[in-house]
């Protein structure tokens, strides 16, 4: 008799287990990720917070670096407002999440509401409104991210191509300062009063800014890729003096080529390229602050390069703020030691990493004999391939071949420091996309 009602318990609990099996597949078969018409607290609900169901890889889509905290926003942060974040996807997908960074709020910053949408259009605040998507974490729309911290959202089921802006929308009804921020975007985002987070209209975003706030990436989940490069690099891989909302940094003109490349058929790692640059940024030495602004390459390499979503290979283009920035220069030798203290740590990880000489910069206010013989001797060094896996000779592609310590006239921005358009268009030709091929060196 005992027997008989084991076995009935077990046969009741496989029914169950069965069914509840099927209550789900049921549920997440019929969540096609399209907008949902139902109303709560007088706002249209976009829900699609079920992982995508279709197949791909996770790779990085766009990404930027917390680069320090935003004055004048000390105290309040950005409470009460919409922040409408304005990224361009390197490569699409059918499914996609974010992260949102507190990195230099000194209190927890509150999310109330976040969303996402393909924009309407090049460099506007309007979605395209079949596209919007409300975000959730873990599950909730709201989230407490930590002073110091970052949160990944869950994934969204939504068709984002290649090439597109894309819209990230972030709402905080508390105080909550000062913001994690992108100082040089070259990208206008914008702002609204009031919680618009999932309005697909750009009515409300009457603000307009030249940051990138709290976000730091955009993943994908791709059919086009397979993994991600990422570039590390000074105000040059930012893009600095590039036009604003024309995507010419270098680093997008090297995607358009990768993918150019690939759809003729050339026999090349199917990446998408993402872009760590940030203005100022040296090998050695941090910025000013606890956490510090713009921390060094040496500090941030693992937050913002190994921690990228499926990092297959990455390039490297740093050391001339090293030189330039500093009373006291460091030596050559110094540097070298720190870039190939990068290049270790990716080793470790099984990843290539291409490299870059230092470009020219005489005409520059911090052009100086000594400085100049500093970066020769960088360059000697990385081209004697002492340093990198591969090496990208971005000095004798852009120098001016009478005067070998300047940029050439055409990809001078003017500043004779940073390129021109055409400029970082030619440091993007000049990469060899074959280098992205294979694993790391064990040792260099």
């Amino acid at each position: 008799m005992t027997r008989r009602r084991g076995y009935a318990l077990l046969s009741a609990v496989v029914a169950l287990v069965v069914a509840v099996c099927a209550a789900i597949f049921a549920g997440v078969a019929a969540d096609d990720g399209t907008p949902r018409d139902t109303v709560a607290q007088g706002r249209p609900r976009h829900d699609s917070s079920a992982a995508p169901a279709s197949t791909g890889t996770w790779v990085s889509s766009w990404s930027a670096s917390p680069a320090g905290a935003e004055p004048g926003t000390e105290t309040d942060g950005l409470a009460g407002r919409s922040v409408r974040n304005v990224v361009h996807a390197s490569v699409g997908g059918k499914g996609a999440r974010i992260t949102l960074s507190n990195l230099y709020g000194q209190s927890p910053l509150t999310i109330t509401h976040a969303s996402m949408a393909v924009a309407a259009g090049d460099n506007t605040a309007a979605a395209a409104a079949d596209t919007m998507r409300r975000l959730t974490f873990g599950g909730n729309t709201s989230v407490v991210i930590p002073a110091g911290g970052q949160v990944l959202s869950d994934a969204v089921r939504v068709n984002i191509p290649h090439d597109t802006d894309v819209l990230v929308t972030t709402y905080s009804p508390t105080a909550s300062g000062p913001v994690t921020f992108h100082q040089h975007a070259r990208q206008v985002s914008y702002v609204a009063q009031g919680d618009h987070t999932e309005d697909a209209a750009a009515a409300p975003y009457t603000g307009q800014t030249p940051y990138w706030r709290y976000l730091t990436a955009l993943d994908v989940l791709s059919n086009e890729s397979d993994g991600t490069v990422v570039v590390l690099g000074d105000s040059i891989t930012d893009g600095i003096t590039s036009t604003a909302g024309a995507n010419h940094r270098w680093t997008d003109v090297l995607s358009q080529r990768l993918r150019t490349a690939l759809a003729v058929g050339q026999d090349l790692p199917r990446y998408s390229v993402v872009n760590q640059g940030i203005s100022g940024n040296q090998v050695l030495a941090d910025g000013l602050g606890r956490p510090a602004d713009n921390q060094s390459g040496l500090d941030r390499f693992g937050r913002d390069v190994l921690s990228r979503t499926n990092v297959k290979a990455v390039v490297i283009d740093l050391g001339i703020n090293d030189i330039i920035r500093n009373p006291r220069v460091p030596g050559a030798d110094r540097i070298t030691d720190g870039l190939r203290t990068l290049v270790r740590q990716a080793h470790a990880r099984g990843l290539k990493v291409i490299g870059a000489t230092l470009m020219p910069f005489q005409g520059h206010p911090g052009y100086t004999a000594v400085r100049e013989a500093v970066r020769q001797q960088v360059n000697a060094t990385i081209r004697a391939g002492r340093v990198y896996d591969a090496v990208v000779d971005f000095d004798r592609a852009l120098r001016d071949p009478y005067s070998p310590n300047r940029l050439r006239a055409e990809y001078d921005s003017g500043d004779h420091l940073h390129p021109s358009d055409e400029g970082y268009r030619k440091m993007a030709e000049t990469f060899d996309l074959r280098q992205l091929k294979g694993a790391g060196q064990a040792e260099l």
